[in-house]
């Protein structure tokens, strides 16, 4: 079965169809693991979300191989209504705009892995779709509409991490040389608890390292 859940199965197969190349292996059996893609000695893992589901076997496959997981990230994105029937019913663009710094909202689940020597992460930011229908199941939030897929309409572009050190590139010019969790999320512009993840993932990375506490806030520095 492919990884990650039921709705998310259209816009997985749409990106192993978009990056296999000519001579890639495509579900192939490696370790007792089926691969998405294997391209020589790297093999490649598509996962739109939810890492930690990957932890032990990305651990299983980094001892023998080099592994590039893709991570899509909708840049854009159009929320697609549809009748408990199929037929749609309305089409409208998202406001929101997904940021590649978003890719710490999964990675905190295995931030270790990303300081591994064999492996790497690309994400891929997209324009999709995403389809709502109507009827039982459907969240509380979206007063009743359910997520059954997502679809992949274009890939705007792709972000590279081959080494810890790719990812300090999100931490902002003008950090003193200790700050909290929260000076990075002003800093960045972003949500503390996005900067409370990076931060895990940073330390985690060899990034970064605790100097201290600034009151009940742990101050952090760059490592050398």
């Amino acid at each position: 079965m492919p990884i990650g859940s039921l709705r998310e199965t259209s816009l997985h197969a749409a990106l192993k169809t978009w990056y296999a190349r000519p001579g890639d292996e495509l579900e192939a059996q490696v370790a007792g693991y089926i691969i998405d893609l294997r391209r020589g000695d790297t093999l490649i893992e598509i996962q739109t979300r939810n890492f930690s589901a990957l932890r032990r076997k990305l651990t299983r496959l980094l001892d023998d191989y080099t592994v590039r997981l893709l991570h899509p990230i909708a840049q854009e994105k159009y929320i697609v209504r549809q009748s408990r029937h199929g037929q749609t019913l309305s089409r409208r663009k998202s406001p929101r705009r997904g940021l590649a710094v978003a890719l710490f909202d999964e990675l905190v689940s295995l931030p270790e892995l990303a300081a591994h020597p064999r492996f790497a992460l690309e994400v891929l930011l997209t324009r999709e779709e995403e389809i709502s229908r109507e009827g039982r199941g459907g969240s509380w939030r979206r007063r009743g509409w359910k997520i059954v897929d997502r679809r992949l309409l274009d890939v705007l572009g792709r972000m590279e991490f081959d080494r810890p050190g790719d990812y300090a590139a999100f931490l902002p010019a003008g950090l003193p040389p200790q700050f909290t969790a929260r000076d990075l999320a002003e800093g960045g512009g972003y949500s503390l608890d996005l900067a409370q993840k990076m931060t895990y993932c940073l330390r985690h990375m060899g990034l970064l390292s605790v100097a201290g506490k600034r009151r009940n806030a742990a101050l952090y520095e760059r490592t050398a």
